[in-house]
């Protein structure tokens, strides 16, 4: 199984959603970055459980529990171990899942790969795997910041309802002032009361977070194999209920003519810059100082408490109403999980070119 991301600056995940805890050991981070316990656990705090009434109802404090690789307030240079305990798991919620095969999630394949599986909310597989990564994203985040990289997500869609404005004319600030996270309170508020129509109707809706970096300078990302955007993809779609990534204008571009998507280059004082970015801050798979921009698709959360046809462990076929806690939309908690693989991605890129 691969647990492990990175080629300078590697992350690697441990733990299952219903064990002892979750955890990951963080290597290559250089030494003397300051570590802000605060900014770590307030990010923990953005994906973790039961924030509102739109989110899982299960109740994590999710701390976290640096062991390893720091002094004094900083980084050593050395592995950064750390330990997030599970605090409330409800195991027998799932124990009419035994022998079921759950529609659209990974019971099947985990079954057929590799002999067993944990049907406790989907052990490994299960998106509480995820407040892992965002740990060892804020240490990069950290990282980054003394390299003056900002890396911002928002939800811009939320099943049919969509963001009219775009990144450049949204007012960011805004993020974090609704429970959906998205930066336009008008959308806002639709969403959330979709949500929440789909949430009593015992269903499930998907969207797209959208995710802006500035201050990459020229020359981050290795082609051929390794290009920004590529290495960006791959992050992405590592995350849980992802489907879908572009940048720049990305399947927008499909409709567009070459003259009109084309970055025409400019000259503005001693520099050389693009008078549009279309191609979202990448030209051949490197940065080019502009702002890189990004859109992650996420499905509707599998688990619903609709009845649902499927085939248990002798292969009859037999109804499913799903029990258990669960999102009816995954976005909100998604997008410090968005801006941390982007993290993980940006500086493990930046100690390659150095």
């Amino acid at each position: 199984m691969s647990n492990t991301i990175g080629k300078l600056f590697t992350f690697t995940s441990f733990g299952e959603s219903h064990g002892r805890g979750i955890g990951g050991i963080v290597d290559g981070c250089p030494a003397g970055i300051d570590v802000d316990i605060e900014f770590i656990q307030s990010e923990l705090d953005r994906r973790r459980p039961g924030q509102s009434d739109i989110s899982t109802p299960r109740k994590e404090g999710d701390k976290v529990d640096i062991l390893s690789g720091t002094f004094e307030g900083k980084t050593t240079g050395t592995p950064i171990a750390f330990v997030i305990w599970n605090e409330n798991q409800h195991s027998t919620d799932y124990d009419h899942l035994k022998e079921v095969y759950r529609p659209s999630h990974a019971d099947y394949t985990y079954q057929q790969k590799y002999g067993i599986r944990d049907h406790r909310g989907g052990g490994r597989s299960s998106a509480r795997e995820t407040a892992s990564r965002v740990v060892a994203g804020a240490i990069a985040k950290l990282a980054l910041k003394q390299l003056g990289v900002e890396i911002t997500a928002f939800t811009s869609q939320v099943g049919h309802i969509a963001m009219t404005q775009t990144f450049e004319t949204a007012d960011l600030s805004l993020i974090e002032s609704n429970v959906v996270r998205c930066p336009e309170t008008a959308t806002a508020d639709k969403m959330i009361e979709y949500i929440k129509q789909l949430k009593a109707e015992g269903d499930s809706i998907g969207g797209i977070i959208s995710c802006v970096v500035k201050g990459v300078p020229i020359g981050w990302g290795e082609p051929i194999f390794d290009k920004l955007q590529a290495r960006l993809a791959q992050s992405m779609l590592s995350i849980n209920a992802t489907h879908g990534f572009d940048y720049g204008r990305g399947f927008e571009g499909v409709s567009l003519k070459g003259s009109e998507m084309n970055d025409s280059f400019v000259k503005e004082g001693d520099q050389i810059t693009t008078k549009t970015n279309n191609s979202g801050g990448v030209q051949g798979g490197i940065s080019n100082g502009q702002d890189i921009y990004f859109r992650v698709l996420f499905k509707p959360v599998a688990t619903i408490s609709k009845k649902q046809d499927t085939v248990d462990i002798h292969s009859k076929e037999v109804e499913l109403e799903a029990r258990g806690r669960h999102d009816p939309c995954v976005l909100p908690r998604a997008v410090p999980i968005v801006e941390a693989m982007a993290a993980l991605t940006l500086l493990d890129l930046y100690l390659t070119k150095s």
